[in-house]
């Protein structure tokens, strides 16, 4: 059942990611650590003068699951509030915990083959976690 969630989709967005590097301006970072596999994925997030998200970037040392969730996050992140932020973290967990509907953020739905493999989950959460704590981070950083 593993082998459904390792599909041609999830490799190659494993490798897409459009932000690879650490932002070295950053107005907050946040790391995050998978206990089960020691995936690490940091983000470092810089808001504009709206408070959005205006540049992103990652490390990803992280499996497969992670490199591609990382990317998801990415691709989608930049112009995206705080709350939003947060609301898609949250939205992510309680999916994967099997309460709720498929999170409105494009591309997760790659993951549903995963939702009965709970112990990929953390690794699946790596990006969003970090993100709304990077992002949250920085807008207390600005005054916000």
């Amino acid at each position: 059942m593993s082998l459904d969630l390792y599909t041609p989709d999830i490799s190659a967005l494993a490798i897409g990611n459009p932000f690879p590097d650490r932002l070295p301006d950053a107005h907050g970072s946040a790391e995050r650590r998978s206990p089960i596999c020691g995936s690490r994925v940091t983000i470092d997030v810089r808001l504009g003068e709206d408070g959005r998200v205006a540049a992103l970037g990652t490390q990803v040392r992280a499996c497969l699951l992670g490199q591609a969730s990382s990317t998801l996050l990415a691709r989608h992140a930049i112009g995206r509030s705080v709350e939003e932020l947060a609301d898609a973290r949250d939205a992510l967990t309680h999916w994967l915990a099997g309460g709720g509907e498929l999170p409105a953020w494009p591309g997760l739905d790659l993951f549903t083959p995963g939702l009965k493999l709970t112990a990929r989950h953390p690794s699946i959460r790596l990006a969003f976690e970090a993100a709304a704590d990077a992002a949250a981070q920085a807008r207390q950083a600005r005054g916000g």
